[in-house]
């Protein structure tokens, strides 16, 4: 063989090899910044775009993709030490013209983070008001979307500024009293007679710990490989001790049932959505929320647990798209009435 030639060879095979060392080095010793990267990739491969808005010294943090249309635009809030990127398993199954927002709650990822703040539920309420405000998303009424947390944000939210939407959806949302408890409540409960209540089930600090959250929350069991789960460990272990702070003030008098307190006042027709083997929150808060709500759409998800944005990803999206359009064609039949 030509010299020539297999110095190509051999120059072709070194380059091609970098990006592997690079990226089996980064799975080896920095799995945390591969789930950074991860999520980098897929926003830009979604066309979500990274934003920056500001109230007065407070900085909210919010991905975008698409302009405000004759649709509604669609605001989601995402659940406890989640961040917006957990919503791009939904985002990939939603038109790209649509409108959609999704914030980094108070105190989380890009969003200021302050001990002065009021982390209980209708303190957040206010600050995705001032949100709302900031980038005029009220200009028209939009449709709102809450899981977990973010569910119980969004209900109160609902309720608090009827003017500003239109719709909403609330994904197996907290703050309601459950006639069953879950494998998750059953689980605080024996934390708390052994006063061990620093051990959350939801703040893990171990890859074990990591492994058993998953469990709890998803149905569906995920083989997540040993470095993965440390990647995501790294991620979280510098924000644990707001996590307990913000846990400790959303399961507080003040904050445990405020969805099931407001709920009466929620106006906008509204869609439920929640697994049926949901372990954190009990499925039963499903026909609470029915029997309080009007115009409310109930979906039970069967083989689905708590994590229904990452489990059914697909049918989600189409639960809401679905949602949307028999909204717009009952509003056009009384248009036409």
């Amino acid at each position: 063989m030509d010299l020539d030639v297999l110095n190509m060879f051999v120059i072709a095979g070194g380059t091609l090899a970098i990006p592997i060392l690079a990226f089996v080095a980064s799975f080896l010793l920095w799995p945390s910044a591969l789930i950074r990267i991860y999520y980098w990739y897929w926003r830009r491969a979604l066309g979500m775009q990274v934003r920056y808005a500001n109230y007065d010294d407070y900085q909210f943090c919010y991905s975008y993709r698409g302009r405000p249309g004759y649709r509604p635009s669609i605001l989601m809030l995402h659940g406890f030490s989640a961040h917006k990127d957990m919503w791009l398993s939904i985002v990939k199954f939603l038109p790209n013209n649509l409108h959609l927002v999704c914030v980094d709650m108070p105190g989380h990822e890009g969003t200021t983070r302050s001990d002065l703040d009021d982390y209980s539920i209708s303190g957040q309420a206010k600050r995705i008001h001032q949100f709302v405000e900031c980038i005029k998303l009220n200009r028209k009424p939009f449709h709102l979307v809450g899981t977990s947390m973010g569910g119980n944000v969004a209900g109160v939210y609902a309720a608090q500024y009827p003017e500003d939407i239109c719709s909403l959806t609330l994904i197996c949302p907290a703050g309601l009293p459950s006639t069953t408890d879950s494998k998750f409540i059953k689980q605080l409960r024996e934390l708390q007679e052994s006063k061990h209540i620093d051990r959350i089930p939801l703040i893990p600090s171990t890859p074990e710990e990591m492994a058993d959250m998953l469990k709890l929350c998803s149905y569906v069991r995920f083989k997540v490989p040993q470095q993965i789960l440390q990647g995501l460990v790294d991620v979280r272990i510098p924000h644990n001790e707001f996590y307990r702070k913000l846990f400790l003030e959303i399961v507080d008098e003040k904050s445990r049932h405020s969805l099931h307190e407001n709920m009466s006042k929620i106006k906008a027709p509204t869609q439920v959505i929640w697994g049926k083997q949901d372990q954190v929150l009990d499925v039963s808060g499903a026909s609470v929320l029915a029997s309080a709500i009007p115009d409310c759409h109930v979906y039970i998800l069967e083989n689905c647990g708590h994590s229904v944005v990452v489990e059914r990803p697909r049918k989600t999206a189409n639960l809401i798209l679905e949602f949307l359009a028999l909204l717009h064609s009952i509003d056009n039949n009384k248009k036409q009435a």
